[in-house]
Order: structure tokens, then sequence, then C-alpha cells
């Protein structure tokens, strides 16, 4: 049980990952996480609205048990499966950090500065989160799917959409990272 709660390798992750697409790609299926919001819209009744959203959904709603799981795989392996030593960061890293006024993470996932409920108190937090969210939206339509859609699933069926998406996921991350983020943190 102890090799639960520390972090996986990447050979053990990355057999995982290959074997659930294989089970994917022998029964038809594609996976990606943005398609689900349009699922949902479609479920909702959008449809009768924006011709986007009129498709048969039901054909897509074993995704939607994807979605649900991982919510819950997260809330288990941050409830009960997580450990504060769990998390290192180099110091050169939590040095950068500080000099944008993040805090350390200290054993948590994730950095208060950033994810607590109080970024919601400030007015510039909340417009660069909608600006963002309205970005990577936008983004993952343009791209014809996400992240985990292209990088997992586009890239283990050999697809070159998927690469030149990925390669864009990445220089984007970077230019945000090293750029962008400083000047609006």
């Amino acid at each position: 049980m102890e090799s639960i709660y520390h972090t996986w390798t990447w050979y053990v992750s990355g057999f995982l990952i290959g074997l659930v697409m294989l089970i994917l790609t022998y029964f038809g299926k594609s996976f990606g996480m943005s398609s689900n919001l349009r699922t949902l819209c479609s479920m909702a009744g959008a449809g009768k609205r924006v011709s986007f959203f009129d498709w048969d959904w039901k054909s897509q709603r074993w995704n939607l048990a994807v979605v649900a799981g991982a919510m819950l795989g997260g809330f288990v392996a941050v409830n009960f499966l997580s450990a504060p030593s769990n998390v290192s960061i180099s110091p050169e890293t939590i040095g950068m950090l500080q000099l944008i006024n993040i805090d350390a993470p200290e054993g948590k996932l994730m950095p208060d500065a950033l994810f607590s409920n109080q970024v919601f108190t400030s007015p510039k937090t909340i417009l660069i989160l909608m600006i963002g969210g309205i970005l990577i939206g936008f983004g993952s339509r343009y791209a014809g799917g996400c992240t985990s859609g292209h990088a997992i699933s586009g890239l283990s069926n050999l697809q070159l959409p998927s690469l030149k998406a990925v390669i864009g996921f990445f220089i984007g991350g970077l230019i945000m990272a090293h750029f962008i983020l400083p000047l609006i943190v």
C-alpha cells in the first residue's frame, strides 16, 4: 500500500496509459475531455438553438464515465492517497516562484497563491481566470481537441494533426510560463 502513496515511475504510468489506449482503439473509441462539453450541452438541449450541439450525444455518453472517473480518482488521490513528502520541487524553481510572489507548496499539490478560495476575492484574478477559460475553450475547439485528446489519443494513433497541436501546446505553455505569467501575477 505504501507504493500507492508516492509518485509512480514513468514506465508504470506510461504502460497503463498505453494499455487504456489499446483498449479504446480495440473498441473503436477515441479519448478526450473537451468533447464532453459538447456532449453535456447537447444533453441539456443546446442543439435546439445552436446547430453545433445538434448531434447524437448518446454515442458519446461512455466518455462521460471517463470524466466522472477522473473526478472521483482525483478526489480519492488527493484526500486518501497523498503524502506531504510526495511533493518535491527544486530549490531553483522555488526561488523563481518567490520572485513572482508565489509561495512554495510545502507538501501540498498546489500553492495557495494560485489555488486557494482567496483568489476569488480579487477582480483581477477573476478576470484572468475568465479570459484564460475562454482562450482554453477556443483553443480546444480550434485545435480539434484538448491536450489529453491530442497528446494521449491522437499521438498514440500516429495522427499528424495531433503532433502539430501538441507542439503548439508546448510552445504556448513555455511562452506563458516564461513571459506572460510573470507579467500578470
